[in-house]
C-alpha cells in the first residue's frame, strides 16, 4: 500500500498536514487537499502556506486543490490531517463520494470528539461502519520540523496488524521512521491524554518551578495516562513508547507545543479566552482534559494532574492553586494501580 511513487492524499492543509504532505512529496504522488478553495487557491500560486507553514517552500510534486473528489479518486492511501471537531464531516464527505473501493484511511488527528466524547476510532466506525484498512498515525512529531526535513519516529495502529505494517512502510522512508502496532485504542489514547499533561507541565513552567518540577509532572503524568489507558484496553508497552512518552516529553518540552503554551500563558495570569484567541491553532488539550476526567471517574481510575488542569482550564483554580493541592496530597506508592 502506497508504496514509493503511488498517490497519497493529505486531507487537510493546517500546519501537521502541510509539513506531511511536503515530506511526502519526495516520494510519493502527493494531492494536499484544503477546505477553503480561497486557501487552496493561494497555496497553489504561492507554492507555501502562507497561514501555517510560511518558511516552507512545496515540492514540485505537491499538487494543493479544494476538490475532494479529485483528490480522493485513485489514491492509495488517505492521511485524514483535519482537527478531532472536523473528522466526522470529512469522513460523512467521503462516504458522499462513492468511491467504488475505499482507500486506506489514516487520520492524524489526536483527542476526544467534544460533543460524543469519541476517539477517532469510534467516529470512523460510527459514519464508516467497521473498516479494516484504516488506523492512527502518531508520536512526537512537531509539523515545522518534518517539513523540514528533520528525523521524526512515528507510530501507525490499527485493529488490522497487516494494515499497519502496510500503511508504515507507505508512510515510511526518507526522515521519518514508522514503527507499526495493533494497538490502536492505546495510541489513540496516548495522542489525545499527553496534551492535557503538556498543559500542566507548562503552568509549571509559566510559574517558574524548575526543571525539578517539570520532571516530575512528565513522569507522573505519564502514569495518569497509563492507568487509564490501561483501563480503557490499552497496553502498557504503547504508554511507554513513541505514542505516549515520546509523544509526552515532546509536547510538554517543545517551544512549538501549543498545549504546553496554553499553560505558559495561564501561569502569567491570561484567561483560557484570550490564549486561545492569541493561539490561531487547535489546542486539543483544552477539550481532552473535560473528557479525560469523565472517564477517569467512571472507570475509578486516580489522575489528579488531569483533574487540577480542568480546575484551571474551567475557572474553579488559578494556577498557584493547583499547584499546592498537588503537593497536599497524601503519600502513596509509585505505580500504575488506579
Amino acid at each position: 500500500m502506497a508504496e514509493a511513487g503511488k498517490p497519497v492524499a493529505v486531507l487537510g492543509a493546517g500546519a501537521w498536514g502541510t509539513g506531511l504532505a511536503c515530506a511526502l512529496a519526495a516520494r510519493h504522488g502527493v494531492v494536499l487537499w484544503a477546505r477553503d478553495a480561497a486557501q487552496a487557491e493561494s497555496m497553489a500560486r504561492g507554492r507555501c502556506n502562507p497561514r501555517y507553514l510560511p518558511e516552507i517552500g512545496f515540492p514540485r510534486a505537491l499538487e494543493v486543490t479544494a476538490d475532494l473528489a479529485a483528490a480522493a479518486t485513485g489514491a492509495e492511501l488517505l492521511l485524514l490531517a483535519t482537527p478531532v471537531a472536523g473528522l466526522r464531516e470529512l469522513l460523512t464527505r467521503l462516504a458522499a463520494l462513492g468511491l467504488a473501493t475505499m482507500p486506506g484511511l489514516v487520520w492524524l488527528c489526536k483527542g476526544f470528539e467534544q460533543d460524543s466524547g469519541q476517539l477517532p476510532h469510534q467516529i470512523v466506525e460510527a459514519v464508516l461502519g467497521v473498516h479494516s484498512r484504516c488506523g492512527a498515525l502518531s508520536g512526537p512529531s512537531f509539523a515545522l520540523e518534518v517539513a523540514r526535513g528533520l528525523p521524526c519516529a512515528l507510530t501507525l495502529a490499527a485493529r488490522d496488524a497487516e494494515f499497519a505494517r502496510q500503511a508504515a512502510a507507505g508512510v515510511h522512508g526518507g526522515r521519518i521512521r514508522v514503527y507499526y502496532s495493533d494497538d490502536l485504542v492505546g495510541v489513540e489514547l496516548g495522542g489525545a491524554l499527553k496534551n492535557v499533561i503538556a498543559i500542566a507541565v507548562g503552568l509549571c513552567d509559566g510559574l517558574a518551578l524548575g526543571q525539578n518540577a517539570r520532571a516530575a509532572l512528565i513522569t507522573r503524568g505519564l502514569t495518569e495516562i497509563t492507568r487509564l489507558g490501561l483501563a480503557l484496553g490499552g497496553r502498557a508497552e504503547t504508554f511507554q513508547g513513541l505514542a505516549g512518552a515520546g509523544d509526552l516529553i515532546l509536547t510538554a518540552t517543545g517551544d512549538l507545543s501549543r498545549n504546553r503554551r496554553v499553560g505558559l500563558e495561564l501561569a502569567q495570569g491570561k484567561t483560557l479566552d484570550a490564549v486561545l484567541s492569541g493561539l490561531g491553532h487547535v489546542a486539543e488539550g483544552v477539550r481532552s482534559a473535560r473528557e479525560a476526567s469523565r472517564l477517569a471517574a467512571a472507570h475509578g481510575v486516580d489522575m489528579p494532574i488531569t483533574a487540577a488542569v480542568l480546575d484551571v482550564l474551567e475557572g474553579r483554580l488559578d494556577s498557584v492553586g493547583a499547584v499546592e493541592r498537588l503537593l497536599a496530597r497524601d503519600p502513596r506508592g509509585e505505580g500504575f494501580e488506579r
